[in-house]
């Protein structure tokens, strides 16, 4: 058992916040790639398009899901347990488990298409759409890989500018070629391009496979091992999804489409968990593996705040403006504006359950894999009943579909609540990061949310929304955040030197 570190955990928070300014950033950046495809795809393509383009996703982005057999997150405490000498090898082992996952998945695709795309004839290159599983599943254990040795620039770089512009550009370029495929051909090319880059940083970091051969029986252990692990990201993953296949068993395609454009924008503020993501899971495992459990809760309930602050402002921002911002996307849109506050609200919801996962799959992985089945379940059941109720009081198309998303809302307001329980009582300290001046902030924007209703689109957007926010910030700044809390903002020259965590596969505390 190691001793807790000298500094009282102060560089692991300043290495959270680090991690997460610098995918901020990515954020960001994504935010400006993908706005620019939602507009192309709704005003060039059209709802009907954008829905069959969605579900082709749903099962293509499952497929690779299973196919890394839960080495996303998984590797890096494969990593942990491995001398710093053996990295190379766990790392390209991972790949190969990814690479036989990808294999039996894709064959399956490439001969039975139309699980891809169910009552309609596959179009022109769209048969390509497959090899993106591979694509997939090996940029996620890339990116782990990279992560792991605390090199989030290159989640940024693959995830937040070569990805979303490679789609936007090659979705508006396609569009004097052909609109039937084009959406297809441009998610293709962006994951290609995704994992090119990802890949090109893994070699880097851990060299080519040389004097490497695939360990059989070690990548079949590795397979088992993180079966509760891949069964909690398909189950997060299906969570996320789920709404959209309900969706589908109610809907013609616009109305799938129209959801699908009001559900990416609504997962934009949703991603800000993700700015976390890369470097929570190394600090994490390595506080488990030196048994710092206190440091575990500490840094759960620190970023569970910092994640619902930011998600809740934004989700203000974008909601309180919805018709407004679908607006963007195209007229028919619009109408989804519902759909979209519902969704924002369900992100802000989610926080809690997503942060508490980051923990849960090192210290609890089968029961956290059983809430997750339970949260399917809830999902499925309060989604379809709110159609059902919300069809039989006679409301329009657009306002039921807003019933898959309370489904959504609810499931994930129950893991919020199971998995921080669970956490708790296993770290024994609290990992809540609800603070009561989120409260304040919200209602404090409620008299302006009334006023900018009545404004043009323009300036609802341009005015209105960054006003929200603002007013917002500035009542958590005030009334929410402590001094750790603005270890968020402490830009300094060189930081990276200044907040370091442990060398990669070591603790990083003193023996006792």
């Amino acid at each position: 058992m190691s001793t807790p570190k000298a500094d009282g955990g102060k560089g692991d928070l300043a290495a959270l916040a680090r991690g997460g300014r610098i995918n901020f950033i990515g954020f960001l950046l994504r935010l400006l790639g993908r706005i620019p495809f939602l507009f192309i795809a709704g005003r060039f393509y059209g709802a009907e398009a954008l829905g069959r383009f969605a579900f082709a996703l749903i099962v293509v982005e499952f497929a690779a899901q299973l196919s890394t057999l839960g080495l996303k997150r998984g590797l890096a405490q494969q990593l942990s347990k491995s001398p710093e000498e053996a990295h190379n090898n766990v790392a390209w082992d991972a790949l190969m488990v990814a690479f036989a996952g990808s294999l039996v998945a894709m064959a399956i695709l490439f001969i039975f298409p139309w699980m891809m795309f169910p009552g309609s004839e596959v179009r022109g290159l769209e048969r390509l759409l497959p090899i993106t599983v591979l694509a997939l599943a090996w940029t996620e254990i890339a990116l782990a890989a990279c992560n792991y040795r605390h090199d989030v620039k290159v989640t940024v770089r693959s995830r937040a500018i070569v990805e979303p512009w490679i789609l936007s550009i090659v979705a508006a370029v396609w569009i004097s070629i052909s609109t039937d495929d084009g959406l297809i051909i441009a998610y293709v090319f962006s994951m290609v391009g995704a994992f090119v880059t990802a890949m090109h940083a893994f070699i880097r970091a851990y060299g080519l496979p040389l004097n490497w051969s695939p360990h059989i029986r070690e990548l079949g252990r590795m397979a088992l091992q993180n079966l509760p692990v891949a069964a909690a990201d398909a189950t997060e993953w299906m969570t996320r999804r789920l709404d959209l296949i309900v969706l589908g068993f109610f809907f013609s395609p616009t109305i799938y489409g129209i959801y699908y454009a009001a559900q990416a924008l609504a997962s934009l503020p949703g991603r800000l968990k993700t700015s976390f993501e890369p470097i929570m899971g190394p600090v994490i495992s390595q506080n488990i593996e030196a048994g710092n459990m206190t440091a575990v809760g500490q840094q759960v309930r620190q970023v569970g705040f910092w994640i619902i602050a930011a998600q809740a402002g934004i989700g203000l921002a974008l909601g309180i403006p919805a018709m407004a911002v679908l607006n963007l996307v195209g007229e028919e849109f619009g109408s989804g504006y519902i759909i979209l506050a519902v969704l924002l609200a369900a992100e802000v919801i989610a926080a809690m359950a997503a942060v508490s996962d980051a923990a849960l799959i090192y210290l609890a992985r089968h029961r956290n894999m059983i809430i997750g089945f339970i949260m399917l379940g809830i999902e499925a059941a309060t989604g379809a009943a709110a159609i059902l109720i919300l069809r039989s009081l006679g409301y329009p198309p657009e306002i039921q579909a807003a019933g898959a998303a309370a489904g959504l809302a609810i499931a994930f307001g129950f893991a919020a609540v199971a998995k921080a329980w669970l956490l708790s009582g296993i770290v024994n300290t609290s990992v809540s990061g609800w603070r009561w001046p989120l409260v304040w902030a919200a209602v404090a924007t409620v008299p302006l949310g009334l006023m900018i209703g009545r404004l043009p689109d323009w300036a609802q957007l341009t005015m209105g929304a960054p006003t929200i926010l603002l007013i917002f910030g500035i009542v958590v700044w005030r009334w929410g955040f402590g001094p750790e809390d603005r270890e968020l903002f402490k830009m300094r020259k060189g930081e990276a030197s200044s907040a370091e965590l442990p060398a990669p596969g070591s603790t990083g505390d003193t023996p006792s």
